[in-house]
């Protein structure tokens, strides 16, 4: 991995799709047991999967893995808390605020 330069990677995965009541999700598993680290991006090839309502639909695809340079690496390390500190300005509740 160079400071400034980017890998592709390119890695077998599975697509599941929850629309249930009980489960609202998307999830990718890389097949091969590859990792992901703090500032990589991933791209799942294949058509837009829509799951009906009720459904879960689980797709065998390949994705692209575009590995952070080392210099994006540390910069979302450094960043990344902030980042979860605005997450934390949100609070859920079942009050209604009129």
């Amino acid at each position: 991995m160079g400071w400034l330069t980017h890998e592709l990677e390119r890695a077998p995965c599975t697509v599941e799709i929850s629309h249930r009541f009980e489960s609202l999700h998307a999830h990718v598993r890389f097949d091969n047991g590859t990792t992901v680290y703090p500032g990589d991006s991933v791209r799942v090839h294949g058509p837009e999967i829509m799951a009906p309502y009720g459904e879960v639909i689980r797709e065998a695809r390949e994705a692209t893995i575009v590995r952070a340079s080392g210099l994006e690496r540390l910069w979302t390390r450094l960043t990344g808390d902030f980042e979860v500190m605005e997450l934390c300005e949100f609070s859920f509740s079942e009050e209604v605020t009129l």
